[in-house]
């Protein structure tokens, strides 16, 4: 809810009436007769209803909208994720539909029953049902509880200003390009995984099956085997022994860790050991600021006011060490303090980054500016991580070849001692 200016209603000395601006939802016919629903502020319900009808416009009903407070603040999926490759697709449909002159209930109406995905599929149905029986198009994406954030807040923020095609094309931009970043680390992290993964079997392979074969070789032929060869034979054996063993254990660790990894305590300790990581710490730390920032931005260009865009931003990073240094901020906005003083007193933003922004508030120019931050961190985690990933590879490599020949060493050392005493 907004509030106007204190307005002066008697002679000197009386009380001063506030004048209360509220939020309505209106659903009303249009000049084509297609059913709109639209948010207007107005300091009463027959106030927005007279101005609507003064348009032309038949007047449906009109509510006030505090229902809808905190509209995107219960908006985070708890455990359910949607393809968002699928849902940008829809997303697409739905505005090319939008721009085509379809009313949005009919534009879902085409859409929810041809999507096949199984998971996005009946969330677009009930978003359909909730508009058919008079909900707003945020509030409808809303109550899925599993939407972006960022989503939501644009859908509203198109609401209110009548320019949802415009909304809905920056969201597509923005998701296009946080889809290609996300691709691009995803792929550049492919190979040194599978490096590691095949490097921990080959390992494995040789200690609990190679080992003990060439122990019971040995043992056989009550052979004097050297030191290299007695410590390596006595792993192999253990491990074979224990095995299934290890595997369980493994198994039940991980468990105990995704548990501990999911509960607010632990994604806050996590986040720390990130940002103190060697070489990835700071890497993630750009990473989210690139990301922080296309989000603000996006949002920022779609008309949402600062401190609510900071809360949507925040929530939408779903990291919560820099979540918790956000809401500091956000109340420091609050408190009329600059965007990039605010962000400094967190400690977590890089300064190049806080003086770009501080550049971009003296100029009036912050979403450009904040989207030429998101830009130039991009570039540079791309580039960082593919530096990294360079001396990462042959450091693994190095390695297998380095146990590799110790353990050909070690076993095939007693067979020549053999062959030396046989002559």
């Amino acid at each position: 809810m907004n509030r106007s200016e204190p307005r002066r209603t008697g002679r000197a000395g009386a009380r001063w009436r506030e004048i209360r601006v509220a939020e309505f939802i209106l659903k009303y016919a249009d000049a084509r007769g297609q059913v709109q629903s639209q948010v207007a502020e107005a300091a009463t319900e027959q106030e927005a209803r007279d101005r609507f009808s003064q348009q032309g416009f038949l007047v449906y009903s009109v509510r006030p909208r505090s229902q809808l407070a905190g509209l995107t603040s219960a908006v985070q999926p708890r455990g359910r994720k949607i393809n968002l490759e699928k849902f940008l697709i829809f997303n697409q449909q739905f505005l090319t539909l939008v721009r085509a002159g379809l009313p949005i209930l009919k534009s879902l109406d085409l859409l929810a029953d041809r999507l096949t995905d199984k998971k996005l599929g009946p969330h677009i149905r009930k978003v359909r049902d909730e508009v058919r029986n008079g909900a707003l198009l945020s509030e409808a994406f809303a109550r899925q509880a599993v939407f972006p954030a960022i989503y939501v807040t644009s859908i509203l923020a198109g609401e209110k200003s009548g320019a949802l095609g415009e909304v809905l094309e920056r969201y597509i931009t923005y998701q296009r390009m946080a889809l290609a970043i996300r691709k691009k680390i995803l792929l550049s992290l492919l190979y040194p995984s599978v490096l590691i993964v095949l490097v921990i079997g080959l390992i494995v392979f040789l200690i609990t099956y190679v080992v003990p074969n060439f122990a019971d070789l040995y043992s056989s032929m009550s052979a004097q085997l050297p030191r290299p060869t007695q410590i390596l034979i006595a792993v192999g054996t253990t491990a074979r022994a224990y095995v299934l063993a290890g595997v369980g254990l493994l198994i039940a660790a991980a468990v105990v860790f995704r548990t501990w990894a999911s509960s607010a305590s632990g994604r806050l300790k996590l986040d720390a050991i990130k940002l103190r990581a060697p070489l990835f710490g700071e890497i993630w730390v750009k990473y989210q600021v690139a990301q922080f920032s296309r989000i603000l931005s996006t949002l920022l260009l779609g008309g949402i006011p600062l401190v609510q865009a900071l809360g949507t931003a925040s929530e939408s990073l779903g990291t919560r060490l820099l979540k918790n240094a956000l809401d500091k901020a956000v109340q420091m906005v609050k408190e009329g303090q600059a965007l990039s003083a605010s962000l400094t007193s967190t400690g977590i933003f890089p300064s190049l980054s806080i003086d770009m922004i501080e550049v971009g508030e003296s100029t009036g120019a912050l979403p450009s500016m904040l989207n030429s931050v998101a830009e130039f961190y991009e570039d540079d985690v791309s580039t960082r991580m593919t530096a990294t990933l360079s001396l990462i590879e042959p450091a693994i490599m190095i390695f297998m070849g380095i146990f590799v020949a110790f353990v050909l060493v070690a076993l095939y050392l007693p067979i020549f001692s053999i062959a030396d005493t046989l002559r």
